[in-house]
């Protein structure tokens, strides 16, 4: 798989990417729910998978799609979490 950045390389310096899990048994992995239209039935999908795969998920929300997270939020991802997935859009 081919990993392209959405940053213009010329004014950033590359940073490596995290780590990957080889595996998701076991795995503590937060789903966040941006509230955009049909987010959560994309991360209900997701978290089959996942749950199936021997992840623990749980579920975050944002109040609105077109705002940051809330640092609480950050937080609780960071404190709580292995891995993360964002449902980005409808």
């Amino acid at each position: 798989m081919e990993y392209v950045s959405p940053f213009d390389e010329r004014r950033r310096a590359p940073v490596p990417l995290a780590r990957r899990p080889a595996g998701m048994a076991g795995a503590r992995v937060a789903l966040l729910d941006i509230t955009k239209r049909q987010g959560a039935q994309f991360l209900d999908r997701i978290e089959s998978h996942l749950r199936d795969a021997g992840a623990e998920t749980f579920r975050l929300s944002k109040e609105i799609f077109s705002k940051p997270a809330a640092p609480e939020i950050i937080r609780r991802i960071a404190n709580r979490g292995d891995l993360a997935v964002e449902g980005l859009a409808d």
